[in-house]
């Protein structure tokens, strides 16, 4: 919680009082504190002090009022007043954790194991099951105090784990170091949530003149867009570089590599003039899948074309997040246009290519019009024409492919 100076100066002079005086005197110092200040006070001197409003309050009427002296006025010794609940009805705690918990420290045939359990709900429960009569304001006090929050679900669980998943991403670290050290351009490659384009709302919020919000269509229907982005992003992992090339059309295998292809030529070759590799990590599925043919077919194309040997790794299945692309360049991109409605694709890019953080990260992007259709076959011939080897180690996620003219 940040102070202002003000309840800093309030705060710095609790610290000194606060060792001298007894609770009664506390109460009234720091209401005459509220006082003085006026409006707003007491939430002042609460926030400084860590007393409840209550307490700060009293405090000021007993100061307008006219406090009594001292010796007048029974004070409560140390450590007095009511005995915390749960040291009054030990136990209390076990029972409310069977509850709130049920699968995992109680009974999994809880009353409450389908419902909603709000803090209304468990005390009532309390009482029908265990006849202790607690509010639901102490309830909610024991939870707090027993480290509990309100917490909503939090995306992680991935299903059932492939068996060779840590040693597939030991695999893909060990090569991306080796590649790296060698300078070979090492580049993490994945599509980004596809968006329509238009007047629509974009989640989150943006700082805007009070009462002057960004106005925008109330139902986000398609067929009221100008199109549909789709950003396929390449991150160079060795130099915190962004490439996003953002298509209008369809997110395929052709327009996944010919994305790579743009990145290549028009950062790429530059950066690494002798570079005779390429080392791609991508996720198990999509348009960079490991199973489409197409995605290995319209590789062998680029290795052709460029003369450089490709090399991929895929990300077991479920473990996108794990992609370095999506927490290195694809979340600071949603940072960055959050709260802004992407009325046209000029809006698409510039915000892309305006994508930075405190670490350097540099970001390009283009606009790719052409059309990608889907549906694409590759015949088992031209299947086995495609020059590749694979990897001893799960060759179906790990392989190389080699240009087929001459060097």
């Amino acid at each position: 919680m940040v102070l202002t100076e003000q309840e800093r100066a309030i705060a710095e002079k609790w610290q000194m009082l606060r060792p001298t005086l007894n609770e009664r005197a506390r109460r009234l110092w720091a209401g005459s504190e509220a006082h003085a200040i006026g409006w707003g006070g007491v939430a002042a001197v609460a926030r400084a002090t860590g007393m409840a409003i209550s307490t700060v309050r009293k405090g000021r009427d007993e100061a307008r009022a006219g406090a009594v002296p001292s010796d007048v006025v029974k004070v409560r010794r140390k450590g007095g007043g009511q005995r915390p609940y749960e040291e009054q009805h030990p136990g209390v705690w076990e029972k409310l954790e069977k509850l709130v918990e049920p699968l995992t420290r109680g009974d999994p045939e809880s009353p409450l194991r389908w419902t909603c359990k709000s803090t209304h709900e468990l005390s009532a429960e309390l009482w029908a099951e265990h006849g202790i009569r607690i509010s639901d304001k102490t309830v909610a006090k024991l939870l707090r105090a027993h480290g509990y929050s309100l917490q909503a679900p939090q995306k992680s669980v991935e299903g059932a784990q492939h068996p060779d998943r840590d040693e597939q991403f030991k695999h893909i670290n060990a090569a991306a170091a080796e590649s790296i050290k060698r300078g070979v351009p090492v580049i993490s490659v994945d599509t980004k949530k596809k968006e329509l384009v238009g007047n629509f709302k974009n989640g989150g919020r943006e700082w805007h003149p009070k009462g002057e919000p960004e106005l925008v269509n109330v139902h986000d229907f398609p067929d009221l867009a100008i199109g549909k982005a789709i950003p396929y992003g390449i991150y160079d992992i060795a130099v915190n570089d962004g490439f996003v090339s953002v298509g209008t059309d369809h997110d395929t295998p052709v327009f996944a590599v010919a994305s790579i292809e743009a990145w290549w030529n028009s950062v790429g070759k530059k950066r690494y003039p002798d570079a005779r590799e390429i080392f791609i990590t991508a996720d198990a599925g999509g348009s960079n899948g490991h199973r489409p043919r197409v995605w290995k077919h319209e590789l062998q194309q680029l290795a052709d074309k460029l003369d450089v040997a490709i090399r991929v790794s895929h990300f077991p299945p479920g473990t996108s997040k794990w992609n370095k692309i999506e927490h290195r360049l694809f979340s600071f991109i949603s940072i960055n246009w959050r709260g802004r409605p992407l009325r046209t694709y000029e809006t698409v890019i510039n915000l892309i290519a305006n994508t930075t953080n405190r670490g350097g990260l540099v970001v390009r992007a283009r606009i790719d019009r052409r059309n990608y259709p889907t549906g694409k076959r590759i015949s088992n011939k031209e299947f086995r024409a495609l020059k590749i080897e694979r990897d001893d180690f799960h060759g179906d996620w790990n392989y190389t492919i080699r240009p087929r003219k001459e060097n």
